[in-house]
């Protein structure tokens, strides 16, 4: 599922990203399989509570399995990364995109390769065709 940019996700705690990164690794999850990859891990029934409080939020939703509740993403992880990105361009850059750019360029140790030029050029001139 994709959302439209009026859509975007509420904001995630570290443990809540925490949790969405292993029920996006593993597809879908329990909250014993949760709880077993994260680390220094919260007890079970805080597990299930933050699982819960993501499906609320509508990041995840369940599947009844026996007495279990199996939980697997609403959105793909690549949404989900966008929106929290749009977020920190808004709260931390002020909505300038390209000021957020410029501050994620020099994070990399390594320079870009040509691969990687090319595409980031490819996606201006898409962003500049579409009069962005």
């Amino acid at each position: 599922m994709t959302l439209p940019d009026s859509e975007t996700p509420r904001p995630l705690s570290k443990r809540e990203t925490e949790i969405m990164e292993v029920v996006y690794r593993r597809g879908r999850a329990t909250a014993a399989d949760v709880q077993a990859e994260l680390p220094d891990p919260p007890g079970y029934s805080s597990v299930r509570k933050q699982l819960e409080i993501l499906e609320r939020k509508g990041y995840l939703r369940h599947e009844k399995d026996g007495r279990r509740y199996v939980f697997s993403p609403t959105i793909v992880r690549e949404e989900a990364s966008s929106a929290a990105l749009r977020r920190v361009v808004r709260n931390f850059f002020r909505g300038n995109v390209k000021a957020a750019m410029v501050a994620l360029a020099s994070l990399d140790d390594a320079p870009p390769t040509e691969e990687e030029l090319n595409r980031i050029l490819d996606q201006a001139e898409h962003a500049r065709r579409r009069g962005r």
